[in-house]
């Protein structure tokens, strides 16, 4: 695999035209995998793919992370290498984050300028946040420890290649929820017989929304979206069950916590007052994602000796990341680089018409090359 512009365009195409959803990548894997070992790096296959690659008589090792999973989204784009599966896209950029990686892998294992140990994750169903505890709980680890790891996302609507990160929190945690109203049917024109689930689930719509506004500190960061109603109501009849769903994002694991604590005392007053039952699920999809102080200020390094426009202490992004699982387990840091102003690659990630930005592929394997050999310096 020659590591050239052209030869990483093509391979991210490829990757772009043949997406997979989350733990059904098993295409994508096996040419993962593959190139991997015609690079002659130790691979080894399970719920993701990891290959090893190892110089010098160094005892560190640290990793680096891509995912591999695409989108339930039906592509718009209007390019020349669309996706040929209906209904799945690579919406997020997740095929550029592979691509990247492999064209560090292949940098590096043709140079081998380090001393230590690379251990290059290709994680699966990141969209889902489960791929990094999958792979973590199958004991990926313990079986190749490192010390520190690292990830990449692309960020449409920055300057090409700006690299910007930060110390701390760098994305927020994401909990979903829902809440099962059971009040009491009847007729659209008698409404005082029956225990309307709508007005009922609508009043508590509007509660929720003063969790942040007045139950948490201005500037928590915090966001309490209902994003679906639904209930079993038709023209004329009153619904006596409705279902609440949506989503809670928080910067903060205390602030997670209350949101949920405050929302069951909520339900559980408005239901009450009411005379009817309700009850709320809460599950915590993505973790908080922090960044260690050591791998952030090598980020910022490595980004500064290479010349490129560099962020070193952005806000907090407000969408959730499975790395977190990864970050939690061992000192990390997470970086944002731009994927460019204009057209499909300023357009948000997760949109029909979003495309990663391919001259970004040369200048994000570089940067991985790069900070390999800064963090895993030859001996004098």
């Amino acid at each position: 695999m020659p590591n050239d512009p052209q030869t990483l365009t093509s391979l991210r195409r490829e990757f772009h035209m043949a997406p997979e959803l989350g733990f059904h990548e098993v295409n994508t894997k096996a040419r993962v995998a593959q190139i991997l070992r015609d690079l002659g790096l130790e691979v080894h296959e399970g719920t993701g793919v990891v290959g090893i690659l190892r110089a010098g008589q160094g005892n560190r090792a640290i990793g680096l992370r891509a995912d591999l999973d695409a989108l339930p989204i039906h592509e718009t784009s209007r390019h020349d290498y669309p996706s040929q599966t209906p209904g799945v896209m690579h919406a997020c950029g997740h095929d550029g984050h592979m691509t990247m990686l492999l064209g560090a892998a292949q940098t590096l294992s043709a140079n081998p300028e380090f001393d230590g140990t690379v251990v290059f994750l290709f994680q699966p169903n990141e969209e889902h946040g489960l791929g990094a505890r999958a792979m973590i709980d199958e004991g990926v680890l313990e079986r190749f420890p490192i010390e520190e790891v690292y990830a990449i996302h692309n960020l449409p609507g920055a300057p090409l290649g700006q690299i910007s990160t930060r110390h701390g929190l760098i994305c927020s945690s994401e909990s979903l929820f829902e809440i099962h109203i059971q009040g009491q049917g009847g007729h659209a024109s008698m409404p005082q017989a029956g225990r309307d689930a709508i007005t009922i689930g609508a009043e508590m719509v509007q509660a929720l929304q003063t969790i942040v506004s007045r139950k948490l500190a201005p500037g928590a960061g915090a966001v309490v979206s209902v994003t679906e109603f639904l209930t079993d109501g038709q023209r004329n009849v009153l619904p006596g069950h409705a279902t609440l769903k949506g989503d809670v994002r928080a910067r903060d694991p205390q602030d997670r916590e209350a949101i949920e604590g405050l929302m069951c005392q909520i339900t559980e007053g408005i239901a009450k007052a009411h005379g009817i039952t309700a009850e709320m699920t809460f599950k915590t999809e993505f973790i908080e994602t922090i960044n260690a102080s050591e791998p952030t200020e090598a980020i910022v390094n490595t980004a500064r000796t290479m010349g490129l426009d560099t962020l070193a202490d952005r806000q907090p992004m407000s969408f959730s990341e499975d790395f977190a699982h990864f970050a939690a387990a061992v000192p990390a840091c997470f970086l944002l680089m731009g994927n460019g102003e204009e057209g499909p690659h300023a357009q948000p990630l997760h949109s029909s018409d979003y495309d990663f930005n391919d001259a970004l592929l040369p200048i994000g394997a570089e940067f991985w090359a790069k900070l390999v050999r800064n963090r895993l310096p030859k001996p004098a």
